[in-house]
């Protein structure tokens, strides 16, 4: 099931939504980097490319999940 949450992006009102397990990570990196749900998507949005929001923020949690995993093992 999927999870949705809105934000307002370049004055645009939109909504992502991911898995629950993706915002578990999202939220830890947000945290990570003082910011807020909203702030860390739109940091997401600024650096994403042509890729979709929804992509992008699952890529960035699939990079940080195995940056965590290579810190746990060393």
């Amino acid at each position: 099931m999927l999870k949705k949450r809105s934000v307002t992006l370049a004055g645009h009102a939109t909504s992502v939504a991911l898995e629950p397990e993706f915002w578990a990570v999202l939220d830890r990196i947000a945290e990570a980097r003082g910011l807020s749900h909203a702030g860390l998507l739109v940091w997401v949005d600024q650096t994403r490319g042509r890729r979709p929001l929804a992509s992008a923020c699952r890529l960035l949690a699939l990079e940080h999940a195995a940056a965590e995993s290579i810190v746990r093992q060393a």
